[in-house]
């Protein structure tokens, strides 16, 4: 018999609906039958595609003697972290203090009153490698719950007390200046894996917000070192296993320092910020390669990850038939039934391919030598070597499909989906691909219609036609970010008009005059042990991060003083920090680094659609120009009221012409491509 999640629309919570566990949704009625029954509370968060969480399941959660240890003792709560970023964060914080470690699974213990007293991640059947079992933590647990409460208490009081305190306290502050950025940079090089690429040693994440602050240090000050080890970073995962070299598309991570083995997982964020990231180290060295890369992991998101009505899917499992990995790799014989000796003998001298393997003994794709000494090995023309594995590539992802496919997390965030449609939007100029520019409106229309409420409050998460809990600062932020990119990318007024409310709903429900900072939960937000405020950029920007970048743009972009002046309070609030732990501020930095420079103003008048008007718009994609706002259309009517930088501006001689501004000081207008592109290049 199903328990309530059974009710829940997240494909995390519906996985356990089945379990023997009575698991409750995080919700009143858990925690009035904790109180009723003066009974602690067992608090399990975790997500669909994470290996581990299914293991403490198959192990635990099916068991009936644990899940009737559970029951007896505890009121058990079900989280999905990517619903609940608010839960996450706060009882996250507290397992890290408890234990100086944090992941997933997160198995909290709460009083009645959702105050933590114990927490770890994973625990065992059985005792192993030191760690207690699973039933060994919940009779120990509920021992001191019922024989020692004062001790338990103690221990809650303690962790409710730096909770408080981590979010309420005010934070080091440093002055707002280039040295923090090239600090920044300093201390993100220092840490590079010269030979690899990549931060620090195993298990490695590819760190695209550091990465590109790497990029824009080398765009401010010509440092070749950091291009550089930007492009060997971006080779070698593009090279490796944590990339699927036949559907295209980035594994969550990878577990050694090589890029090789990854954990199989993919995530919508990432593969929305690498994406980007491509196409930006495309637009600086003009590289096919990271135009390929790029185009494949967008081509991917398009194929596998986008819901019918344009949302975008959230994950997909590192698993399939039980087995991390199996849908990915391959073994010599099974590359022969696919393609025959000759070709699966190309195939595997290309993607490194063996009788021994490189992955319990079958074999992750990836191009351990350079294309060049293959078609020299193999006797080809290096073109002829590329038109050979493209053809390879089709028929051996051809023949994937027909296996078991990995599970798909078909939830829609709003967050998520945000990054995405500001990949796309952008994608669509830098490759002037009309296809891509389609999917990124239907995003937006999909979200503006399906999770803005009539009241304009925007909702996180979506799946089988319904729309559920309300959204957080960072889902605010990023759709804005992703509509005001669309904007740019269309020059349709409606998308900008659309940001704005977001950007004005966000400034109402998020910000925190007092501290002058952003909080993740909304003013009105259900109480929890303290207000979540997580600043620092994770595998996601945070919340904070992409709300400062969003009002620096819109500020110079529609000549609002008020958002440029509360960002520069937001940045200030956390620039001591920043100094401190620079990784752990990538877009905060890229904000910075906009907020410090001389952002270009660049206004396109014409006609939509013209050739005319299409040839500036991909003149203007073909610069590597992070620090810039666009402006476009007739120049006239609402959307000159709307943007100032429109006013006045005029086409020349009939035709679509191009202003360039910074500084308070512009350039002569030109009707040129060429010569919009000297003046974008300038300084």
């Amino acid at each position: 018999m199903a328990n309530r999640l059974a009710n829940e629309t997240s494909p995390y919570l519906l996985q356990h609906k089945d379990n023997p566990v009575d698991w409750y949704p995080w919700g009143e009625e858990a925690f009035q039958k904790a109180r009723r029954e003066d009974k602690p509370i067992l608090l399990s968060v975790g997500y669909s595609s994470c290996h581990w969480c299914h293991v403490m399941e198959r192990e635990s959660f099916e068991d009936e003697e644990t899940a009737r240890i559970m029951n007896e003792h505890f009121v058990n709560v079900k989280v999905d972290r990517e619903e609940r970023p608010d839960i996450d964060s706060i009882y996250m914080s507290a397992l890290q203090a408890m234990t100086r470690g944090g992941g997933w699974p997160m198995t909290v213990f709460l009083t009645p009153e959702g105050v933590p007293f114990y927490a770890g991640t994973y625990f065992p059947p059985e005792p192993r490698g030191g760690m207690p079992s699973f039933r060994q933590v919940l009779l120990t647990l509920a021992d001191a719950y019922r024989n020692r409460r004062e001790e338990v208490l103690r221990s809650a009081e303690s962790v409710r007390r730096f909770l408080r305190a981590s979010t309420d306290a005010g934070m080091p502050r440093s002055a707002l200046r280039k040295e923090l950025l090239d600090g920044a940079a300093a201390a993100l090089l220092g840490e590079l894996d010269r030979r690899f690429g990549g931060f620090g040693e195993a298990p490695k994440f590819p760190q695209p917000m550091s990465l590109e602050v790497l990029l824009r240090h080398h765009r401010r000050t010509g440092d070749p070192e950091a291009l550089s080890g930007v492009e060997l970073t971006l080779r070698a995962m593009a090279r490796g296993g944590i990339y699927d070299q036949l559907g295209g598309g980035f594994h969550r991570y990878a577990v050694d320092w090589r890029w090789l083995v990854p954990h199989f997982e993919k995530m919508l964020y990432d593969n929305a910020l690498l994406s980007r990231l491509y196409l930006e180290a495309y637009q600086v060295t003009g590289d096919g390669f990271y135009r390929r890369i790029a185009e494949e992991t967008l081509d991917y998101v398009t194929r596998e990850m986008r819901s019918p009505e344009g949302g975008f899917y959230s994950a997909e499992d590192a698993d399939s038939e039980g087995e991390e990995g199996k849908f990915y790799v391959w073994t010599p014989r099974e590359l022969r039934e696919v393609l025959g000796e000759e070709d699966a003998s190309l195939a595997a001298s290309y993607w490194g391919v063996t009788e021994r393997g490189n992955f319990e003994g079958r074999n992750i794709l990836h191009v351990p030598r350079e294309p060049e000494e293959v078609a020299r090995q193999l006797g080809l023309q290096v073109e002829e070597l590329g038109r050979r594995i493209h053809s390879v590539r089709r028929r051996l992802l051809e023949a994937r499909a027909r296996r078991v496919r990995p599970g798909r997390d078909e939830k829609v965030l709003a967050a998520w989906n945000g990054l995405m449609l500001r990949s796309f939007a952008f994608a669509a100029r830098v490759l002037r691909r009309e296809d891509y520019l389609d999917v990124a409106r239907e995003n937006a229309a999909f979200l503006l219609e399906k999770l803005l409420t009539g009241e304009g409050r925007l909702l996180r998460s979506y799946r089988d036609g319904r729309a559920r809990i309300g959204g957080y600062l960072e889902d605010y932020a990023m759709v804005a970010d992703g509509l005001l990119a669309l904007y740019e990318a269309t020059f349709e007024v409606r998308w900008l008009h659309a940001a704005v409310s977001l950007t004005e709903a966000m400034n109402e429900l998020f910000w925190d005059g007092e501290r002058e900072a952003f909080f993740d939960a909304p003013a009105d937000h259900e109480e929890l042990v303290t207000r979540p405020r997580d600043v620092y950029d994770n595998a996601t920007p945070s919340g904070t991060s992409v709300a400062v970048d969003v009002l620096l743009r819109l500020g110079l972009l529609l000549g609002r003083e008020d958002y440029r002046r509360r960002a520069e309070a937001a940045l200030e609030g956390l620039s001591g920090l920043v100094e401190r732990a620079p990784a752990a501020f990538g877009r905060l930095l890229g904000a910075l680094d906009f907020h410090l420079g001389r952002p270009r103003e660049v206004v396109i008048v014409g006609r939509p659609g013209a050739p005319d008007t299409r040839a500036l718009v991909d003149a203007l994609y073909s610069v590597y120009l992070p620090n810039r706002v666009i402006a476009g259309g007739a120049g006239d009517g609402e959307e000159a009221a709307l943007i100032p930088l429109l006013e006045g501006r005029t086409m020349l001689d009939g035709r679509a012409t191009a202003y360039v501004c910074e500084g308070y000081v512009c350039k002569s207008p030109t009707t040129e491509p060429a010569e919009l592109v000297r003046q974008l290049r300038e300084g």
